[in-house]
């Protein structure tokens, strides 16, 4: 069951983070609560028998468009813990933030991700839309949104992250994994 995180949700959603991050999962961790009070948007726990086994994090950003400064989201991160990996949590966690987005009357959602799983989820290419990265430290595969329904053909431009993820040092993907998918 994928619901919106409450108090009691912390340590759990600690130990997904920490878990399925890895060696990052500290820093990662660090973002979420540094998100938390001021950019926070919609966080939501996947519950099961009890147990928060997946987090998804929605929080404000900006895209520098050319009109104006335009209000977006950026999903980050996504967590399941390993051992519920690959069992469609991360997607059902996905689609629960996509109707929180579309409630929040959001134009798009931006992400740092592995191309091959989020194109499956509603996800393309940011580049090519006209949006340009906040770090070249992004690879530009890895650079993806997803539009919705408020977007309009004006919307583009550098999307600019909020203090948070240059402070934890969370801007840009350094996994050496990702080369399989050409970023």
């Amino acid at each position: 069951m994928v619901r919106s995180v409450q108090d009691a949700d912390i340590a759990g959603v600690e130990r997904v983070v920490r878990e399925a991050f890895g060696s990052d999962g500290a820093k990662v961790f660090g973002l979420v609560e540094a998100l938390r009070p001021g950019y926070a948007r919609a966080e939501l726990v996947a519950e099961l028998d009890g147990e928060i086994v997946g987090h998804v994090l929605l929080s404000h950003s900006w895209v520098d468009a050319r009109a104006a400064l335009l209000d977006v989201l950026v999903l980050s991160p996504l967590a399941v813990l390993p051992a519920f990996q690959g069992q469609g949590i991360g997607g059902e966690l996905l689609g629960d933030a996509f109707a929180s987005a579309e409630e929040l009357a959001s134009p798009a959602i931006f992400l740092e991700g592995d191309p091959s799983y989020y194109s499956r989820q509603g996800f393309s290419a940011a580049e090519p839309l006209g949006f340009e990265r906040p770090s070249r430290r992004i690879p530009e595969a890895a650079f993806q949104v997803a539009l919705l329904d408020g977007h309009e053909e004006w919307m583009s431009g550098r999307l600019v992250y909020p203090e948070p993820f240059w402070t934890y040092d969370c801007v840009g993907l350094r996994d050496p994994l990702l080369t399989r998918f050409g970023c």
